[in-house]
């Protein structure tokens, strides 16, 4: 019995050093962010916050407020700053830069030292750029590339916006869905698809285990479409975590459950009964905590930010994100780690059939042998028959005599 605890045990240990590993101290690692601007004070602005962050930032700046749009729906920053009477007029008054997609978030909380200002070079000129607080500090996020990312950056240049002496205008140009505020209704969706998957792996590898690998693998390919489908349902229909793109949706979700099937049944094969735990190590503590689904891979330590550019999980959140939220920029990518996991699968399950028809042939082999060597014992164990003596002509002249003289 003792040794049945260990399973859990490992479980326990494992999901504590994920989980606590990548996400107890989340801090951002050379987070890419932009100050808009041409001007003299947006590059020194720039080049004192980069000096200040110490390697936590990585600030550059961009002429064109239109410019530090494009890239931020491009995710190749992750905030942008528009000093005060600064961001070089094209495009500063509409928020949305034509898209009609854009949210002004509302004014942040000045905090922050204002002794500050003179060291980063932050001018205070008022310049008109557009209607209403136009000319008042604006940053650019998206959130719906990262609400946590979104979050750090805004409490980074808060405090530059109080020194302007200016509440913080903050502009997301790409928010999620109305039902999916912080854009994390993905990451939890994937945690159900994830499940899903590799759960039915126990019980195909288990309760299947006396069918043929070929059924076995037709079983997870069906059990993938199924959960695929109660993957789409939950976000669309039942609670509207995208409102366009659902079936760009279901089909990852089918790539990336059909991976993880049959990557499964394939390791049951070789694994046995450690086979859960196998499953849960790469698609759960490997997978959840790589998928940027909570923390972007810039708020994470390398391990884990590394992980982020090949795993599964992050292929179908980042995927997802691309298709719903940026006009699928980047999607094709993503889309080759789900087949490529995919293929793993197949191949998984085609190293575990030629193994499968190994054992079994040296079974076969082995019942064979035993069947002869039983044969053999039993043979040796049986004794010959005795050997009918051999009858002369004096036995026979014996044997008349007795005859005659029973007779008398």
């Amino acid at each position: 019995m003792l040794t049945h605890l260990v399973t859990p045990l490992l479980m326990c240990i494992g999901m504590g050093l994920a989980y606590l590993g990548a996400f107890a101290h989340p801090a951002p690692h050379h987070l890419p962010v932009a100050v808009v601007g041409s001007s003299r004070s947006a590059q020194l602005l720039a080049q004192s916050i980069n000096d200040k962050a110490g390697g936590d930032l990585e600030v550059r700046t961009v002429a064109h407020r239109s410019t530090a749009v494009d890239q931020l729906k491009h995710q190749d920053i992750f905030g942008a700053y528009v000093p005060k009477g600064d961001g070089s007029g094209k495009g500063r008054g509409d928020a949305g830069d034509g898209n009609g997609q854009a949210r002004v978030i509302g004014n942040a909380g000045a905090t922050g030292n204002a002794g500050a200002a003179r060291d980063t070079g932050a001018t205070g000129g008022a310049r008109a750029a557009g209607a209403g607080n136009a000319a008042a500090p604006e940053l650019l996020v998206a959130t719906a590339a990262s609400d946590t990312s979104a979050s750090v950056v805004q409490k980074i240049f808060t405090p530059l916006a109080a020194q302007q002496g200016a509440p913080l205008k903050v502009t997301d140009v790409a928010p999620t869905a109305d039902d999916d505020p912080t854009g994390q209704g993905i990451f939890f969706l994937l945690v159900a698809i994830s499940i899903g998957s590799y759960a039915s792996v126990a019980v195909i590898g288990g309760a299947g285990a006396v069918l043929p690998i070929r059924l076995r693998a037709a079983l997870a390919v069906g059990t993938s479409f199924v959960v695929s489908l109660i993957g789409a349902a939950f976000a669309g229909p039942v609670f509207h975590l995208v409102d366009h793109g659902l079936w760009g949706l279901w089909g990852m979700a089918w790539l990336y459950s059909a991976g993880i099937l049959l990557i499964g049944t394939g390791l049951h094969t070789f694994l046995k009964r450690w086979t859960t735990l196998g499953v849960m190590a790469l698609f759960v503590m490997l997978n959840f905590t790589s998928s940027g689904g909570i923390f972007r891979p810039e708020m994470q330590n390398g391990f884990f930010a590394a992980l982020h550019s090949f795993w599964n999980g992050a292929g179908f959140v980042e995927g997802v994100r691309s298709h719903v939220y940026f006009d699928g920029y980047g999607l094709s990518g993503h889309l080759w780690t789900l087949a490529l996991w995919l293929v793993v699968g197949v191949l998984m399950v085609g190293v575990a059939a030629l193994a499968e028809r190994r054992r079994r042939s040296a079974e076969a082999e082995a019942a064979a042998n035993a069947a002869a060597v039983a044969a053999a014992a039993v043979a040796a164990s049986v004794p010959e028959p005795a050997p009918k003596p051999v009858r002369g002509p004096v036995d026979d002249g014996v044997e008349e005599e007795l005859e005659e003289a029973v007779g008398v």
